[in-house]
C-alpha cells in the first residue's frame, strides 16, 4: 500500500473525522426551519451527496444545493438566506462536537513521523476547514491540521470539486509527484471515484454513512479498513516487512 509512496493524501468529512452524521442532524434541522410542507423522513446524508456529485461542476454545488432544498421543500427564502441559516446552525457543532474517527490522529503522527508528506483534499468549504483549524478544541489537541499537513485544499481550491479529480491534479503539480507515488485515503464513492480518475491508489477508511455505495465503493478501492487501528497495524506490518 505505502511501497514507493511519497504522499498520503486524506479526505476529510466522513473519513478523518466523524461528521457526516451530524451533517445529517444539521440538515434535517435545516429543512424544519425553511419548509412550508411536512418533512418526509429521508436519509439526509443520501440525499446531500447525490446533490452535491450532480452540482460537482457548479461554481458554488453548496449554493446550488441550497437552492434544491428551496424548491423541494417550497421554501420562501433565497438560496443564499438557506446557506446562511445552515452554517449558522452549523457553527456550535463545528467547534465543540466534531472530533477525529477514534486513532486517526495517531495514523497522521505515525505517518508524519516516517517522512510521509501528508496533505488534506476535501469538499468542506474554507471557513469549515478554518474552524477545524482554529477553534475546534477536540481536533487540536489530538493534532493540529497545521502542524500535521504541508497542504489542506479545501472545495474553494478548484473549480470542480469531487469526482473531478482537478484536486488531486493540483496536489501531483505542487508536490511534483506521479499518481503511482500517492494514496488516497477516502470513505464516500465521489471520493474514490476523484482518485480513480487521477489514477492514484485509494484506502478506503469505513463510514456507515457510505453503506448505500458500499459495492461500488469496494470494487474502486485497493484496500479497505473497518477503523484506523486496523490501517494502522497493517501499515506498522507492511512498513516492517520493507525494511
Amino acid at each position: 500500500m505505502l511501497k514507493n509512496k511519497k504522499v498520503v493524501i486524506f479526505d476529510m468529512d466522513g473519513t478523518l473525522i466523524d461528521s457526516m452524521g451530524i451533517w445529517s442532524e444539521i440538515d434535517e434541522k435545516l429543512i424544519k426551519i425553511i419548509s412550508t410542507i411536512a418533512v418526509p423522513k429521508i436519509d439526509f446524508g443520501e440525499e446531500r451527496d447525490r446533490k452535491l456529485k450532480e452540482y460537482s461542476s457548479c461554481e458554488d454545488p453548496y449554493l446550488e444545493y441550497c437552492n434544491f432544498l428551496k424548491e423541494k421543500y417550497h421554501s420562501n427564502k433565497s438560496k443564499e438566506e438557506i446557506k446562511k441559516i445552515r452554517y449558522e446552525i452549523a457553527d456550535s457543532y463545528l467547534r465543540e462536537k466534531i472530533d477525529y474517527k477514534k486513532d486517526a490522529e495517531e495514523v497522521l503522527k505515525y505517518l508524519k513521523k516516517k517522512g510521509y508528506i501528508l496533505v488534506i483534499a476535501s469538499t468542506t468549504g474554507e471557513n469549515v476547514i478554518n474552524i477545524y483549524k482554529n477553534y475546534n478544541k477536540n481536533i487540536i489537541k489530538k493534532a493540529n491540521l497545521t502542524d500535521i499537513f504541508s497542504l489542506i485544499y479545501s472545495k474553494e481550491a478548484v473549480k470542480n470539486i469531487k469526482p473531478n479529480p482537478e484536486v488531486h491534479y493540483k496536489i501531483l503539480k505542487e508536490l511534483k509527484v506521479k499518481p503511482e507515488e500517492c494514496l488516497v485515503v477516502e470513505d464516500s464513492v465521489i471520493g474514490v471515484e476523484a482518485a480513480n480518475r487521477a489514477n492514484i491508489e485509494v484506502a478506503v477508511i469505513y463510514d456507515k454513512y457510505s453503506d448505500n455505495n458500499r459495492k461500488e465503493i469496494n470494487k474502486l478501492s485497493q484496500y479497505r479498513f473497518m477503523n484506523f487501528n486496523e490501517m494502522l497495524d497493517y501499515i506498522k506490518q507492511e512498513l516492517k516487512n520493507n525494511i
